[in-house]
């Protein structure tokens, strides 16, 4: 039986509130603007997911104590510096609900600010010689940084085969779940094999994670409570649309590309589009897709003891692609 998100919180709940004390004091800073910014960094926080696969993880397989609490803040430190990098790329005003860093205080700061948020991760490794803990991160972010420039050569022109779509999001989304498993499991001295077994794990369970915000695109706006057809109009070729395209006519083909090239601003077009996608089985087999992951990632907890915090692992499995939004 699955645990809702709120119970899974209530599990390790005592683990997260030791990593926001910790984690705010690792943001700490004498300079009175930075020091503005970072209040303002740790109260927009979402539902701490990749803290919670650190937590879980490291107690499913051994006792978490500071190493894993560090890991946690070191993920989510490195991770907040890609997301405010992201936004100035971007251009984007908005995160989580909430005003961007560079929509408040403007580009040049808000790059500064995704520079001090990477330094005191790596300070936080270093200093406790957390060197494997920061070497699994590192790789991630590596990854993270150079399927976000796959995704954008690619998308010059549109030229994304499901091989390639994959490789984007394997990189740019399930690198960072299966890096959080990855030291939740170094952090309580796991074997070498029980750390490739559980990044493996954390790598499908992103790549579902990333198939179910694709479907979100095809969707309706009053179930999700946001805009549709988001990708379509940044030009991005989610799995959805490539099966389509795969499946249809020629001229069929050219048209659906045409309107995600020239025509991706007209509602009405971007409608016809998403329509096209159904009909044609995108969104079924996107679905299959995601659900074939998800029971992979599965199997690879077999071996592992079963335990509330393995129970509690796998129902974040579930609440990843039963998610609403």
């Amino acid at each position: 039986m699955y645990l809702t998100i709120e119970e899974i919180q209530n599990i390790i709940s005592e683990d997260i509130v030791d990593f926001e004390s910790k984690f705010r004091n690792s943001m700490k800073t004498k300079v009175l603007l930075l020091d503005r910014i970072m209040t303002y960094i740790v109260k927009r926080k979402g539902k701490q997911i990749r803290p919670m696969f650190v937590f879980l993880t490291a107690r499913m397989i051994g006792q978490a104590g500071d190493t894993t609490h560090r890991g946690a803040a070191l993920i989510e430190l490195l991770h907040t510096a890609t997301l405010v990098h992201d936004d100035v790329v971007d251009d984007s005003s908005r995160r989580r609900g909430f005003f961007s860093i560079n929509a408040l205080w403007k580009n040049k700061i808000a790059v500064l600010v995704g520079d001090y948020l990477l330094s005191r991760g790596l300070l936080l490794s270093i200093e406790n010689n957390d060197f494997e803990l920061l070497k699994i991160v590192s790789q991630a972010v590596k990854e993270m940084s150079e399927g976000e420039l796959l995704q954008m050569e690619k998308a010059r022109n549109l030229d994304i085969t499901e091989e390639v779509y994959f490789e984007i999001i394997r990189q740019k989304t399930a690198s960072l779940i299966a890096s959080c498993c990855g030291v939740g499991a170094a952090s309580v001295g796991a074997s070498a094999e029980d750390i490739a077994k559980v990044k493996l794990f954390g790598e499908k369970v992103g790549l579902a994670f990333q198939i179910k915000d694709d479907l979100f695109d095809y969707s309706t706006e009053d179930i999700i409570g946001k805009p549709v057809g988001i990708d379509i109009k940044e030009r991005k070729l989610t799995l959805p649309l490539i099966y389509t395209l795969n499946r249809v006519s020629w001229l069929e083909k050219r048209r659906m590309i045409n309107i995600v090239k020239n025509d991706n601003e007209n509602s009405v077009k971007v409608k016809e589009l998403i329509n096209l996608v159904k009909v044609n089985g995108g969104i079924d087999y996107a679905n299959s897709v995601m659900m074939r992951l998800v029971e992979e990632a599965q199997l690879l907890l077999k071996t592992f003891p079963d335990s509330k915090y393995k129970n509690a692992l796998l129902s974040l499995v579930q609440y990843t692609i039963e998610r609403k939004k």
